[in-house]
């Protein structure tokens, strides 16, 4: 943690503290750093971490060879954006004699291919319109900053889910099993689901590493919100080294708060009319206001997120599109998108596209989603998002 601490927040804590004591009166200063940051170093991290707290806790033994523990701590399909595995499950698959199995590569294939929709033609697609408006946001209206931002909503979902399909895939075709880390979180009723089904490997490490050692839900409802409370703005910080991050942990946890406080919780969406309007409702007031979240991740700085939240409800205007075809082909892609997602969400046990019984029909479908990847996809588009943390 002290590694992570002087690569990453070393700079942040020096400039706050020190600027907070200026502000004071007392004058005092510490040379800042200017570090390379490592790549992913928040994951590998985190992994180590998990790894040690887990062995002195008793819940697993001590890995005696050196070798096997280093190829833990930098496995490289997920080295870099996770998902962040725990030694429990990942530990005893280094120590197993892997041999190539059809069905088991032939699934892993198939999530790389659709991790590399998700990055190529929706993220990095999303990312052009993206960056022009956050990029200059003094300059845009309420309607291209609301657009903006629920086309940033799926570029980082895209970008990092796209991510994780690669990297589970990758690790499935040599014959390991990484753990989930999406499951159509868009998809949730409430910010609480939401976060159970995004980032699942780092949400479950603050859960059982953070949020249950600090009391959980077993002390009293002010503790408990307490709890909540700290352990997002925790996660906040380490997304990154700057105010913004640490407003969107907090705020996520402000909404966690809201929903236990309003008895706001998921509801089945196969029951009657009412129950439906009910889903429908939680699901749109949950993708709102994670998205509102979202500006304070995007923005470049704070000064950023408040000139956007402010013209988007002051400022009338026309709606910049840009490159109309790069315009249409990001909504095209979401579509596609959604389409896919809603099939998985509302019929588990499909059958048809890409779960046909038929290989003929997956084979024409996953053929497709390549064609769509040449012809659509963005190929000189940036590095993921989540390297950087």
């Amino acid at each position: 943690m002290g590694i992570l601490f002087l690569f990453k927040y070393y700079n942040f804590f020096n400039d706050s503290i020190f600027g907070l004591l200026t502000d004071w009166g007392i004058r005092m200063t510490l040379p800042n750093f200017d570090l390379l940051l490592p790549v992913g170093i928040s994951f590998y991290t985190f992994q180590a971490v998990g790894y040690t707290i887990d062995v002195y806790r008793g819940d697993i033994k001590s890995e005696k060879h050196f070798g096997i523990y280093a190829l833990f701590v930098s496995f490289f399909p997920q080295l870099v954006a996770g998902p962040i595995e725990r030694a429990v499950n990942l530990l005893p698959q280094f120590k197993e004699t892997k041999k190539i199995d059809y069905a088991q590569a032939a699934q892993g294939i198939k999530l790389m291919i659709w991790g590399y929709f998700m990055k190529i033609v929706v993220a990095d697609r999303l990312a052009i319109y993206v960056n022009s408006v956050y990029g200059i946001p003094e300059y845009h209206s309420s309607i291209t900053l609301f657009i903006a931002t629920i086309f940033f909503a799926f570029q980082i979902y895209c970008d990092f889910a796209g991510y994780s399909n690669i990297a589970i895939g990758c690790a499935k075709i040599m014959g390991f099993d990484l753990m989930t880390n999406f499951r159509r979180p868009y998809f949730a009723q409430s910010c609480a689901e939401f976060w159970s089904r995004w980032h699942i490997s780092l949400s479950t490490w603050f859960k059982d590493y953070v949020y249950i050692p600090l009391g959980g839900n077993r002390v009293g409802t002010t503790k408990n919100y307490r709890n909540i409370l700290i352990t997002f703005v925790i996660s906040g910080l380490w997304h990154g080294a700057n105010w913004t991050f640490v407003i969107w942990g907090g705020l996520n946890g402000l909404y966690q708060v809201l929903f236990k406080i309003l008895k706001i919780s998921p509801k089945r969406k196969t029951e009657n009319t009412e129950f439906n309007f009910i889903y429908i409702g939680n699901l749109i007031l949950t993708f709102v206001l994670i998205s509102f979240s979202w500006i304070f991740f995007r923005a470049n700085t704070f000064t950023d997120a408040l000139v956007i939240i402010e013209r988007m409800f002051t400022v009338a205007g026309n709606l910049f599109i840009g490159d109309k075809s790069s315009f249409a082909y990001s909504v095209f892609a979401i579509i596609v998108l959604m389409l896919k997602e809603g099939y998985d969400e509302f019929f588990p046990n499909g059958n048809l596209f890409f779960k046909s019984t038929k290989k003929s029909v997956r084979f024409i479908s996953y053929s497709l989603v390549i064609i769509l990847i040449l012809l659509l996809g963005v190929f000189d588009g940036g590095q993921f998002i989540y390297f950087q943390f």
